[in-house]
């Protein structure tokens, strides 16, 4: 089996044109406390990347930083070539990055429908007019093409708040997928799914674009290596190492750290 890969933190990654999003040395603190610690990461376009790591490994932190919800105390972020280190999370969401929360962020009592048309209408150009979109209007056919996908057609006219948890992830991807985005961030979306919404969320993540790549940090090692093509690993806010999913499941180190014995 080839060996893990370890990143070496002397020497962050170059922007290359294949590139989506690149990561140099990037810390961010708390007071005396460093969240995540002089990580550097590269994510090619179209790739379809796992980040994995114990509760407190700074997967979370990791992601507001990359979207701007918190700008990093020290290094650079980059995406498709432009450095977005200092930008607002509106900004980065009109150069095509979309991100999912852990706590969902729904309009609970709208129908599926209207979220999902809300979330197409506030990334499209007639965002701010008042004008009501006729039947045939693109804003509506975007919407029913989001709706198919994610496989929320029979339910488009339910109240949200009469949603499952599963359901909920659906519609949250199904949001994300709006305005045809270059990247998406997905954080934990198979926390407190059963088994069954475990296994439709992995198909929905499988179904989507090729050419849409995605990152999603995880606490499910299994879900994780499905999805991811690439997957690396964070302990302590640090990128511990990287590699396929078949040297990361097989790599003691990774192992013990799941087990807690690390």
């Amino acid at each position: 089996m080839a060996s893990v890969t370890q990143l070496n933190p002397g020497n962050g990654p170059s922007v290359a044109s294949g590139d989506a999003l690149v990561l140099e040395h990037v810390t961010r603190s708390f007071g005396a406390l460093k969240a995540i610690d002089d990580v550097s990461l590269t994510v090619a376009a179209g790739e379809r990347r796992a980040i994995l790591g114990a509760n407190g490994a700074g997967k979370t932190t990791l992601f507001n930083v990359i979207t701007g919800d918190f700008p990093p105390t020290s290094g650079r972020v980059y995406f498709f070539g432009e450095d977005v280190t200092t930008l607002a999370p509106n900004e980065h969401i009109r150069r095509g990055m979309r991100r999912t929360y852990q706590a969902s962020l729904l309009f609970r009592d709208l129908t599926v429908r209207d979220n999902v048309f809300l979330a197409v209408r506030g990334v499209s150009r007639g965002r701010f007019s008042f004008r009501r979109v006729r039947r045939g209007h693109s804003t509506n056919e975007a919407t029913e093409r989001i709706l198919h996908h994610v496989r929320l057609e029979a339910i488009a006219d339910t109240p949200v708040n009469a949603l499952s948890h599963g359901q909920q992830r659906q519609l949250e991807i199904g949001m994300a997928l709006a305005g045809a985005p270059r990247m998406i961030l997905f954080d934990e979306p198979a926390a407190g799914l059963s088994p069954a919404e475990r296994r439709e969320l992995v198909a929905l993540l499988e179904g989507l674009p090729r050419h849409m790549g995605f990152v999603i940090i995880e606490h499910d090692l299994d879900i994780a290596l499905r999805v991811g093509e690439r997957v690396t690993i964070m302990h302590n806010g640090r990128v511990l190492k990287h590699g396929t999913p078949a040297e990361i499941e097989n790599d003691a180190e990774v192992q013990a750290i799941y087990l807690g014995k690390h």
